[in-house]
């Protein structure tokens, strides 16, 4: 129903700057499920080298990242809840959302995704947090259509929140209501 509609790449910061700042770079977006490649959240925020709690809380979040990108669920989740507790920041909240989500379910990953988008709303997070709601048993249809429609407000052309938010709208009697109000 949904396309990559779990587990979307949010901002990713690039870990092999030439400076001593990492930069964020967007995700990259493949045409086919076939060549698409994860990427996880690393941070939104450069490394001040001034602020050690920054620089301990984006250590932790490069070592979750690597553990989530290695598979490794427990140490990952472990390495970004360490991270939340020195500084929370967007990116370990998204990333401990997209663990959570495969190790319980929606609901913990509902929780850090409304966490990550508190401190930064960003349309991946809503586009994940929106697939999650679906997810749910039973669905929530409108917390789905609300969270895709703010990714929208986000991303207006981006044609994967487009694609959700259809088949949400198709899927549901929520679609009368939602068309009546535009």
């Amino acid at each position: 129903m949904f396309a990559r509609s779990i587990l979307r790449a949010g901002r990713v910061v690039s870990l092999r700057a030439p400076s001593l700042s990492a930069r964020a770079v967007p995700a990259r977006r493949a045409p086919s499920a076939a060549s698409w490649s994860r990427a996880y959240a690393t941070g939104t925020s450069p490394v001040s080298p001034t602020d050690p709690k920054l620089g301990q809380a984006q250590s932790l979040l490069e070592d979750g990242t690597r553990a989530l990108e290695e598979g490794d669920l427990p140490r990952a989740k472990a390495a970004y809840e360490e991270s939340i507790s020195v500084m929370p920041t967007s990116g370990a909240w998204f990333n401990l959302g997209v663990v959570e989500y495969q190790l319980a379910g929606p609901q913990g990953a509902i929780d850090a995704w409304k966490q990550s988008i508190a401190l930064e709303p960003s349309a991946d997070a809503y586009t994940n947090l929106g697939s999650a709601y679906m997810m749910c048993k039973p669905p929530q249809t409108a917390e789905a259509i609300k969270s895709l429609t703010a990714a929208m407000e986000i991303a207006p052309e981006d044609p994967e929140i487009q694609f959700n938010l259809a088949a949400v709208l198709e899927s549901s009697e929520s679609a009368v209501t939602w068309f009546a109000g535009c």
